[in-house]
């Protein structure tokens, strides 16, 4: 056994050694040995065929809202609802709240409209009376009137005296008539204005009722369209402190949730018809035009490619103020992006929404154009170089990027017949400075 162990043991440090002289040999090899292991390609003047490849999300073209009744008061508790997921028709039971407080105050609506009408059954009631009974008030008073004129034609025979006693009685009977008329009219101006209250009392009895009948029916909701439903969240409100009220995010929404009136419930996706959502990069947006058809293939349908449009192209790219991730991040450090939305025609099918998709579009072609396999592109400070081979070395040149294919870059700033490095020649070599990155690595959106 020991003699086993002596053995790995030396073996074990002849492979070490050897490993240490194979690289010491190396070093002292000239650089051209090294050079001549490293693959190049040559910048070829050749008719391109633009294909443009990008990678997207399948979204509904149409998305309603479920939103809680707008109705005034406390929370909404849920008795009834759907679960996320759910495939639902126009006209179903999404939502269903308990309604017994709005039919609490229906009841008391309703009573509040019945007391209004009787109590303006009652005042019509008096009024008639009264203005019955001030009727033969004042043909009284006119009758006295009248007859205060009569005797007053006889003055000429009458003393003085009794000739003014009836001149003061016609101007007293004139009097009281002038003001019963008056008394009269006030009081109808204030049955009218008390009639008046009264029925803004019953009318807004009305309303109130019918806004508790509505509200009521909205405490069911139905769904606008067909789709499949999305649920919200709940939320709970948590005390922490004594004094500060923190919303915490708790499970989906399920019967005996309580919500909030006019809080976003659901959303329900309509299937019918979907989009393709994508981004296409700054070289390749010159190129494509709202129309210009294209395929795409579905992750969940690998060999069955779907018919699609462009239906519309941004014309302001991306920033690197909306990256969400690291490739997002490197896609916005090598080139800008501008979102792109694609139709999609499923022919009937109802396809799953949130799958990925590859997307080839057929571009103009070019037929006279400098190009060279894209993985001779790298990022370096920045800007697109390649590593033109000179006599003795290596040398970075900076190139302008015109377009992008699967496999082949089209580009200005260089000339037909330059040799060019295939992998960076100066790796290994560096170590702290900036390191060249592979075009090819950052631009995955624009290569399946």
């Amino acid at each position: 056994m020991k003699r086993m162990n002596i053995l790995i043991y030396t073996l074990v440090l002849i492979a070490w050694i050897s490993a240490v002289s194979c690289k010491s040999i190396e070093e002292f090899l000239p650089k051209s040995s090294r050079d001549d292991t490293i693959p190049t390609a040559l910048v070829v003047r050749e008719p391109i065929d633009v294909r443009i490849h990008t990678m997207g999300e399948v979204h509904p073209v149409r998305t309603e809202t479920v939103i809680a009744p707008p109705v005034s008061g406390g929370t909404l508790q849920i008795i009834r609802v759907v679960e996320t997921g759910t495939r639902v028709h126009k006209g179903d039971i999404v939502v269903q709240f308990d309604p017994s407080e709005q039919e609490y105050n229906l009841e008391l609506n309703k009573s509040q409209l019945e007391e209004a009408e009787q109590k303006i059954k009652k005042m019509r009631t008096d009024q008639a009376v009264r203005v019955a009974r001030e009727k033969v008030t004042l043909l009284s008073a006119e009758s006295a009137v009248r007859r205060a004129a009569l005797k007053i034609k006889g003055n000429p025979l009458l003393s003085k005296i009794e000739a003014r006693k009836n001149e003061i009685a016609l101007e007293e009977a004139e009097r009281k008539l002038e003001q019963l008329r008056r008394d009269i009219q006030s009081n109808a101006d204030s049955d009218m204005a008390n009639l008046a209250v009264e029925t803004i009392a019953r009318d807004r009895a009305m309303l109130q009722m019918k806004q508790a009948q509505e509200n009521i029916k909205n405490m069911t909701i139905r769904a606008p369209i067909n789709g499949i439903i999305v649920m919200g969240q709940s939320f709970q409100l948590i005390d922490t402190s004594g004094a500060t009220i923190f919303l915490t995010s708790s499970s989906e929404l399920k019967e005996g949730a309580q919500v909030s009136p006019g809080s976003t419930m659901a959303h329900i996706q309509n299937l019918d018809r979907v989009e393709v959502k994508s981004r296409i990069l700054e070289t390749d947006r010159g190129n494509l035009a709202a129309g210009q058809p294209a395929e795409v293939w579905l992750d969940s349908r690998p060999a069955q490619p779907y018919a699609g449009t462009i239906k519309s192209l941004a014309t302001y790219s991306n920033t690197m103020s909306n990256v969400s991730s690291t490739l997002e991040l490197l896609e916005s450090l090598s080139s800008r992006s501008f979102d792109a939305v694609f139709e999609l025609d499923p022919d009937g099918e109802q396809l799953r929404l949130g799958i990925s998709a590859q997307i080839v579009i057929q571009g103009k072609n070019i037929d006279d154009a400098l190009s060279l396999p894209r993985q001779a592109i790298f990022q370096k400070d920045g800007r697109p170089v390649v590593y033109v081979k000179n006599a003795e070395d290596w040398q970075t040149h900076n190139v302008q990027i015109k377009y992008l294919t699967e496999n082949r870059a089209v580009l200005e700033g260089i000339e037909e017949g330059t040799e060019v490095a295939l992998v960076d020649p100066e790796q290994g070599e560096r170590e702290g400075s900036s390191q060249a990155i592979p075009l090819l690595s950052l631009r995955s959106g624009a290569n399946p």
